[in-house]
């Protein structure tokens, strides 16, 4: 079986960001970033994926929305990098998953074609120590830099919390099953032969 774990590290004026993935791991994760509920979100990422996540991110400029932004930036590349060449994977899936009275649906093709739709119906303009707009953006940088074809929604909710919490769980259950080798598939899954 190919070994499906990449790293990236990333070093601008503003961040310092060092991603290690696994994507076949256990849901072992080391996340380092400063701000406490983007680990949070990191740690739920990788655990409900079941991948092995180490990420250690550190601030060059003091600026919260670079450090989030490059984060997310550098994790989505390094778990495309560790995909490769998509061989034999599943591909497609689709979860939907509750937090209380929160719910979030994420679809996925893990196509190698950048394409996302994000709906988190976030109310207030900071959820723990996260600002709105940079949560909204850590969604953003994320799902770009999959390379996959991925629409999240959080259908409904009342606590911003939860609801935000549900659409990375989602998203997490939905990669963990797109990449998932298929024992059919012998292949690219694609009718074009080519991701």
């Amino acid at each position: 079986m190919v070994i499906r774990k990449a790293s990236i590290k990333r070093n601008t004026k503003e961040t310092s960001v060092q991603v290690s993935v696994n994507i076949d791991g256990t849901g072992k994760t080391s996340i380092e970033t400063g701000i406490n509920f983007l680990d949070h979100l990191i740690v739920s990422f990788g655990k409900h994926g079941m991948m092995d996540l180490k990420v250690n991110a550190k601030s060059n400029d003091g600026i919260e929305h670079h450090l989030i932004e490059d984060t997310a930036i550098t994790l989505g590349q390094t778990i495309d990098k560790a995909l490769g060449s998509r061989k034999g994977i599943t591909r497609f899936s689709y979860a939907s998953v509750p937090m209380d009275e929160s719910l979030a649906e994420a679809s996925i093709d893990l196509i190698k074609r950048p394409f996302w739709k994000l709906t988190l119906l976030i109310k207030r303009n900071k959820i723990e120590d996260v600002s709105k707009e940079d949560l909204e953006h850590f969604f953003q940088s994320l799902l770009q830099n999959l390379n996959s074809c991925i629409h999240l929604t959080v259908k409904y909710g009342d606590n911003d919390h939860h609801k935000v919490e549900a659409a990375i769980k989602s998203l997490a259950v939905a990669f963990r099953n797109a990449s998932l080798m298929d024992k059919k598939q012998k292949g690219i899954p694609s009718t074009k032969g080519s991701m």
